[in-house]
């Protein structure tokens, strides 16, 4: 079957949306027909494990299956896997276009852009400060422009929305020809914060459009303050491993330390680079795992690994507090803090430890409400109203590309 595309959409064309990690791929198909994107994709799922030893294949609703990817080149293997599953429902209908995810866009690119060969040469100079995702999105678009050139690819980026950012939020206290020379803070996780601006208001109304913390809490995470759902501050800067702790990654820290560790402790660049990116946040601290699902029920053993469990949540748990209260300081006071992502939208336990310890704020959670993951999780008497709001990145980028390929 024949990926067949026209520059226009018409009813039963299909946006293929790609997410790439380093060793995942997230795929969505969403329907072109009508006006309005529905939010809903008609199918996706995800890929992972790439580059492991036991690499999985899942469609939403079914239970994934390991996949065997040829072991030298695996993620194209896997990209070849997806295709396989956008041809199988493709129908006779057209793939419109495939989108991608794209972490970093310099200070450069602050809006989707039509994929070429010039435009995948200029985002591999932003590889080291996205080192996590930036090489695998650009290796998807790569192969695709090898093995498709006539199909169209947008690239839709992560640091986008931050646009907005004042001048004082961007810079870096380095010398000022840095600054010319781009090393500034550009913020990420800029997809999802743009579909809370999206969403945010359709469920709460003008309150959305005041003082508002959204956290991003996954396996990366980041927080952004908003006013008038514009990006005004946001706790990730020049790289994705600034602010907060994460699963793997350091968040911020002492550039004394890294300096200690390659000067006193003689770790090259490149281990690190593994350090910092690979080996630290909730992994590292914990020693067991870099998911808070996985750590809090560790944290009741009388073990070194419930010490372990309970120091590295504490510490999780902290930073956010932390990054919160200097938000906060920023917006000069808050009327929303929204929680998002993987753990943000499912760990009742990690919220509840968050706005407990902001609670001199007039915070006030709802247990039940809580537990329940609903919408709405604050108690009436809360000054700041406390709330959940699920992502959707995927579609946030194939409206991006619609737009920009329809106009």
């Amino acid at each position: 079957m024949s990926l067949l595309t026209d520059r226009y959409a018409t009813r039963g064309d299909l946006i293929l949306v790609l997410n790439c990690g380093s060793s995942s791929i997230k795929f969505a198909l969403f329907d072109a027909a009508g006006s309005d994107l529905q939010r809903t994709p008609v199918w996706n799922g995800k890929v992972q494990g790439i580059g492991g030893p036991a690499p999985t294949y899942g469609e939403t609703g079914i239970t994934p299956i390991q996949v065997a990817l040829d072991p030298e080149r695996p993620y194209s293997a896997a990209l070849a896997r997806i295709q396989q599953g956008v041809l199988a429902r493709l129908d006779g209908r057209k793939l419109h276009s495939v989108v991608h995810r794209v972490v970093h866009g310099g200070n450069k690119f602050f809006a989707p852009v039509r994929v070429n060969q010039a435009l995948l040469d200029d985002l591999k100079a932003y590889i080291p400060l996205a080192p996590l995702h930036q090489p695998f999105a650009l290796e998807a678009i790569e192969t695709l422009l090898l093995s498709r050139p006539d199909l169209p690819q947008v690239a839709c980026f992560d640091t986008a929305f931050h646009h907005t950012l004042p001048k004082v939020e961007q810079l870096l206290p380095l010398p000022y020809d840095a600054w010319e020379r781009g090393l500034r803070r550009y913020g990420f996780h800029g997809l999802s914060y743009d579909y809370m601006a999206t969403a945010l208001p359709e469920r709460h109304g003008d309150l959305a459009c005041g003082r508002t913390i959204v956290a991003h809490l996954g396996s990366g995470a980041s927080l952004c303050a908003m006013q008038n759902l514009k990006s005004v501050a946001t706790t990730m800067g020049f790289s994705a491993l600034d602010g907060l702790m994460m699963g793997t990654r350091t968040g911020a820290l002492d550039p004394g330390a890294v300096l200690y560790l390659m000067e006193i402790e003689k770790l090259t660049l490149a281990e690190v680079g593994q350090v910092l990116y690979h080996k630290s946040g909730l992994l590292g601290v914990s020693g067991t795992s870099s998911e808070p699902r996985v750590l809090l029920p560790l944290e009741s053993e009388d073990s070194e690994a419930g010490a372990r469990a309970r120091d590295a949540l504490a510490l999780y748990v902290r930073r956010i507090v932390r990054e919160i209260g200097a938000l906060v300081a920023v917006l000069g006071g808050l009327d929303m803090l929204v929680f998002t992502a993987g753990v943000g939208e499912h760990s009742a336990e990690i919220r509840k430890r968050i706005c407990d310890a902001l609670a001199f704020l007039g915070m006030q959670i709802n247990d039940g409400a809580n537990a329940d993951n609903a919408p709405v999780i604050s108690t009436p008497d809360s000054t700041v109203i406390i709330a959940v709001e699920p992502t959707n990145e995927e579609w946030v980028a194939a409206s991006q590309a619609l737009t920009l390929l329809t106009n």
